[in-house]
């Protein structure tokens, strides 16, 4: 298991074949089948999604001396990459906002970690964020202008991918890791609240941070349609289906695996 600086990075070696399985943005998956990803890759991808992960509340964080978006003009906003990942949630912010392209500059800084940290030492003033790094904002006096949740009913987050090639290799190895997935995810889901707050809490304040987080609802396992089209039309010139994307599995065992073990 590799932590990746970069959903670039992260497509590359899934491509290449470094990485067999990724945990990434919908978005991503749906960028480089596109043609639009911002890695340079060495054979024409073939990845797809094949399980769902999260469907997240995305943060439009700012400095605390911003106080709208006006206040955005002449400033310069952090990305994970220009043409993947959650930029486009903050595209539609921004247009919606009345503000011109022009008002504004991107950055491509990489995964949420380095983006806060980019934007909590001032090199620039706003980006988007998941939890726990959207409570860590807020608790050191950075604002959210916005959510994607206002912007979007529905969006498709986190969901795990693979190489079409090499799922097809290896079909069972990959049946292997949802349902061990499903069943630490089971057990997780049955831990108490209160003991998951105290974790999350205690490991937090290690990095001297403090945070609040707020209850989330249970994530879902499946790739969800409605989600996954609106991530996809985000990134096109004409809006269509999204089955490219992502592929139901015939992996009933997997499910009974993860729901007797919570």
């Amino acid at each position: 298991m590799a932590t990746t600086p970069s959903s670039a990075y992260q497509a590359e070696h899934l491509v290449n074949g470094k990485f067999h399985i990724g945990g990434t943005a919908f978005d991503n998956v749906v960028a480089y089948q596109e043609g639009q990803g911002a890695a340079k890759l060495d054979r024409t991808p073939d990845l797809f999604a094949f399980m769902g992960a999260t469907q997240v509340e995305l943060a439009f964080i700012v400095a605390p001396e911003i106080k709208g978006y006006q206040d955005l003009k002449g400033k310069t906003l952090a990305l994970d990459a220009l043409s993947t990942g959650f930029a486009f949630v903050l595209y539609e912010m921004l247009a919606k906002s009345g503000l011109k392209r022009s008002d504004y500059e991107f950055a491509a800084v990489g995964a949420t970690p380095q983006r806060w940290e980019a934007v909590r030492s001032g090199q620039h003033v706003g980006t988007i964020t998941i939890e726990p790094f959207t409570s860590i904002a807020k608790a050191q006096g950075f604002g959210v202008l916005e959510t994607s949740t206002s912007v979007f009913p529905v969006y498709q987050g986190g969901s795990f991918a693979a190489s079409r090639q090499w799922a097809a290799a290896n079909p069972e190895t990959l049946k292997g890791f949802i349902k061990g997935y499903l069943a630490r995810l089971s057990r997780f889901q049955v831990t108490s609240v209160i003991h998951y707050e105290s974790s999350l809490s205690s490991a937090l304040s290690k990095r001297n941070d403090s945070a609040v987080l707020e209850t989330r609802p249970s994530v879902s396992r499946s790739i969800r349609v409605a989600h996954s089209r609106r991530a996809a039309n985000g990134q096109r010139a004409k809006p269509g289906d999204t089955e490219g994307f992502h592929q139901r599995l015939s992996c009933r065992s997997c499910v009974d695996a993860g729901a007797a073990e919570s």
